[in-house]
């Protein structure tokens, strides 16, 4: 018999395959029930191999009213029918939708992961307060748990009084450190026929990003960055890991980016799914983005001993230390040639940083810590459900 019945929500389905899937494989694997609901954009037929209990419903990523009710009514059925022990939601949106419909179903124990708060210092004072306020009231009234990937957020959580402190927990972040981002399981000739795959030379020195291609990222910033760094530097690749996305609310940024990913030594690739590989083939990875929460590509990175270069916000600088790489102020190109041309002067540096990257990964965001004080709470949450039941 299960332990419990847990429910993940999300917007949609990618955010599963590429954010939750360890923590629910986790979760049935502790013999807890598992079930997803978010928006099946294409990718459940996939899922449905290794996850089951999969529910498409739909939940927009951004407010529109009729919409976000008739979520909030499919997420309440869903959770009538189910009687859930825990509901645990994630991403903006569906978090907060998730939460409404928990509340109104009378679940026991809602838990909500803010794997980074929807406000940040890049906004104006009048969005950064609207949008703390709905963080803020609705960990007060619509959520019993509330796990903070961030140490900065945690903090501020605390200050803040968000919940009472004995239920926000520092999550931190993690990656499987042993079974897929672990360099020494890389195979040499993969990754030489790998790198004769997509135009890197042996002499060359590889920059990496990996995130969706938008403004909001820093791609901007990192393209004229690299091209000016290109008139210096011949043996210079810039690898960039990531989508366009489908519609971009600003046309001329997204033209302005397509253009410069044309210039010479830039190597578009797209979405994949051989990120270790490709990562082990980089030196240095960069993430010049406006606003983050814990960002996992840098742990990615930091794992395949990457030196790193990001810029100085929340999550960023949780994990960029001197020993491992260089912060840069947002929105500057210059900043930023500055940093990779430092790097570039001393390749032995960029060694050094990639193996004291490996180790504060070790050390500091390693899934399996992360996974552990979930699997704990929820074991703690459902025991609580079984005494009420008795």
């Amino acid at each position: 018999m299960a332990k419990g019945k847990v429910l993940q929500i999300c917007a949609i389905d990618l955010t599963v395959d590429k954010l939750l899937k360890p923590l629910i494989i986790e979760s049935n694997k502790k013999g807890f029930e598992t079930h997803i609901a978010c928006t099946d954009t294409g990718l459940f037929s996939k899922l449905e191999k290794e996850l089951p209990n999969l529910y498409d419903i739909k939940i927009d990523r951004s407010i529109s009213i009729f919409s976000n009710i008739k979520s909030i009514y499919d997420l309440y059925k869903l959770m009538s029918k189910e009687k859930y022990d825990i509901v645990h939601v994630h991403t903006p949106i569906a978090a907060l939708l998730g939460r409404v419909a928990a509340k109104l179903a009378g679940v026991k124990n809602i838990v909500y992961t803010a794997h980074g708060f929807y406000f940040h210092e890049d906004m104006s004072k009048k969005q950064y307060n609207f949008y703390y306020n709905i963080e803020k009231y609705a960990a007060k009234f619509m959520t019993d748990w509330l796990l903070l990937q961030s140490k900065e957020d945690y903090e501020l959580s605390v200050e803040n009084k968000f919940l009472n402190q004995s239920r926000i927990i520092h999550l931190s972040n993690g990656v499987d450190l042993e079974n897929n981002l672990n360099p020494d399981l890389m195979d040499y000739r993969h990754i030489s026929a790998l790198k004769n795959e997509i135009g890197i030379q042996p002499s060359d020195i590889v920059f990496s990003f990996i995130g969706r291609l938008v403004e909001e990222k820093g791609v901007l910033e990192l393209l004229r960055a690299f091209g000016e760094l290109k008139e210096h530097h011949s043996n210079v690749k810039l690898l960039l890991i990531g989508d366009l996305p489908n519609s971009e609310r600003d046309i001329t940024a997204i033209n302005e980016i397509k253009r410069l990913m044309n210039q010479e030594g830039v190597i578009p690739l797209g979405f994949r799914d051989d990120i270790s590989q490709l990562l082990y083939s980089s030196n240095v990875f960069i993430l010049p983005s406006y606003r983050e929460g814990l960002p996992r590509s840098i742990i990615e990175a930091m794992a395949m001993e990457n030196a790193i270069i990001a810029t100085n916000i929340r999550g960023c600088r949780e994990q960029v230390f001197e020993e491992n790489g260089l912060l840069i102020d947002r929105r500057s190109s210059e900043q930023l040639v500055d940093a990779m041309e430092t790097m570039l002067d001393n390749p032995e540096r960029i060694e050094r940083m990639g193996i004291a990257s490996r180790e504060i990964a070790l050390e500091l965001f390693n899934e399996e810590k992360v996974l552990g004080k979930q699997m704990e709470l929820f074991g703690e949450l459902t025991n609580k459900v079984d005494r009420k039941n008795d």
